[in-house]
């Protein structure tokens, strides 16, 4: 997915907070705090307003970081509450690094009715469309290349094997 896409997660309301924050803070900024201290009395003019670039930066990014974790676990079909509220509360970035962590894979959709279903699972659980091939013994899912059930050993039903290229024989010298 491009850049554009996943930035399309983050929810509008999202982006209008973020960008009220940023303005709000720039605004301060370069209007009431920097001049306050002693050591940015001498600033010069474009000094303040990078100063207060900076500033306004860092919290409308993590305005946006919470949107779009808010975004991609509903999206994934994940308690998006639950996990925003683990990014804002877990200190240090670890509530971040811990939603991609442990995020879901991204749903699949049913060709038999549409429905958003979770990638692990073999049927569709509205129409019982088989999603991906099952072992005709044991009734494990497998990969589309796999030969042989990794359980029971059976041939698979699409017979399809990915065989690697055979090395020629060495030579006697």
């Amino acid at each position: 997915m491009s850049l554009r896409q996943e930035l399309r997660v983050i929810p509008k309301f999202v982006w209008a907070i973020a960008i009220l924050v940023y303005v709000g803070i720039l605004i301060g900024m370069i209007t009431i705090a920097i001049p306050q201290f002693p050591d940015t009395a001498n600033l010069p003019k474009a000094g303040m307003i990078a100063l207060g670039l900076v500033a306004a930066t860092i919290p409308a990014i993590y305005i946006l970081l919470l949107g779009y974790v808010y975004g991609d676990a509903k999206r994934r079909g994940m308690r998006y509450v639950m996990w925003t509220l683990l990014a804002i509360f877990v200190p240090s970035a670890l509530g971040f690094i811990l939603y991609f962590i442990f995020r879901d894979p991204l749903p699949i959709f049913c060709p038999g009715c549409g429905a958003s279903v979770k990638s692990t699972f073999v049927f569709c659980p509205r129409c019982a469309v088989t999603l991906r091939p099952t072992c005709p013994q044991c009734g494990n899912a497998l990969e589309p290349s796999w030969a042989h059930c990794p359980h029971c050993g059976a041939a698979s039903p699409s017979g399809k094997a990915v065989v690697p290229a055979a090395s020629p024989a060495p030579r006697p010298l």
